[in-house]
């Protein structure tokens, strides 16, 4: 490496060097042409394929309005369509097992937003800001020995 003496070697040094690109994003489709990803969130897991198509989302061979009734974990569903600006133009079809239904709408939603990822390497930057491809990692706390609980003691007996 060479000798740095003043400030314009420093400037000098920085030009020679080439700059690093940032990390290029390439589409991962399958054999039919589909972005697979998996979703997670609590204990629930999604296994999620997406391909071009009218906008049908089906969970588990279930239509998603008839699998989540209530209209709150269907809006969960479509958040990262709608960030995305591509709601209705993809078919997507999910598996999803464990936990409750807000954990497995969660699910689907992060496995939907990293296979849009897959599918559009440039819709990236609009999903990550929207904080959809972060997985939200927080779980049941598990119980302890000697608690009734995670942290609930048993009843304290003066006598």
């Amino acid at each position: 490496m060479a000798e740095l003496n003043s400030l314009a070697d420093l400037g000098s040094a920085v030009e020679a060097k080439e700059v690093e690109a940032a990390p290029v994003h390439v589409q991962k489709l399958d054999k039919q042409g589909r972005a697979y990803a998996t979703g997670k969130r609590k204990d629930a897991i999604a296994r999620v394929w997406v391909k071009p198509g009218s906008g049908k989302i089906i969970i588990n061979k279930k239509e998603y309005n008839a699998y989540f009734a209530r209209p709150v974990l269907q809006m969960i569903l479509q958040q990262p369509l709608v960030a995305a600006n591509r709601s209705g133009q993809f078919d997507i079809i999910a598996t999803v097992a464990g936990g409750g239904l807000s954990g497995q709408a969660g699910a689907v939603r992060h496995g939907i937003s990293k296979a849009l990822t897959y599918y559009e390497p440039a819709l990236r930057g609009v999903l990550k800001k929207g904080g959809f491809l972060t997985r939200d990692s927080r779980v049941v706390e598990r119980k302890k020995y000697g608690k009734a609980k995670a942290r609930r003691s048993f009843q304290f007996s003066k006598r």
